[in-house]
């Protein structure tokens, strides 16, 4: 592939991370892509012959962005793996708050190819960092399943929080508090560890 081709590939997905960051998911066409970077609607077929393929290279660079952010938040010499576990869960929250049309390409495994251009390999890694701090917090525990619950839950969390319903269920305006529930109803009381 040439300078020019990685560059075309490169500005493809920076047009879609755009796209995605002011008019979400739904606004990302191949068509309105290409319009946006300036080239004919048929030029990203030569570097993404599927729509899910320019999807997944979005969606990847979303993965990338969010495991910058939580190997800056996993500080060596911080308080320990529950100190490590809240930070990571309060970078994904605000990850997820700052960038919603990118969160929700990033979890849409209906809609991306991860197995063909490798989104598990920078994807699953974050959750194998939370599972092995989750086995650290809880050693008697099946950390795969107790992380996986976590996961879910902030998830939920931080899906819940877009749409301001928990906002209005727990008459909050900072999820500080709720976060440390849902932590302490999955690793229990702080204290050990």
């Amino acid at each position: 592939m040439t300078e020019s081709d990685m560059g075309l590939r490169e500005r493809l997905v920076d047009v879609g991370v755009e796209l995605l960051a002011t008019e979400g998911l739904q606004a990302l066409t191949l068509r309105e892509i290409a319009r946006r970077a300036g080239v004919s609607h048929g030029a990203p077929r030569r570097h993404f012959p599927t729509h899910l393929e320019l999807l997944s290279a979005i969606a990847r660079r979303g993965f990338t962005d969010l495991a910058e952010r939580v190997r800056a938040a996993h500080a060596p010499g911080a308080a320990g793996p529950r100190a490590h576990v809240a930070a990571l869960a309060r970078t994904y929250l605000e990850f997820a708050l700052d960038n919603p049309g990118m969160y929700e390409l990033m979890f849409r495994h209906d809609l991306l190819e991860s197995g063909h251009l490798g989104l598990r390999e920078t994807s699953l890694p974050l959750f194998r960092v939370l599972a092995e701090l989750v086995g650290e917090v809880r050693p008697g525990a099946d950390a795969r399943r107790v992380a996986g619950a976590l996961w879910a839950n902030l998830h939920g969390m931080a899906q819940l929080w877009r749409w301001r319903s928990l906002q209005l269920a727990v008459g909050e305006d900072d999820f500080g508090a709720l976060l440390d529930a849902v932590l302490l109803a999955h690793l229990g009381p702080e204290g050990g560890r």
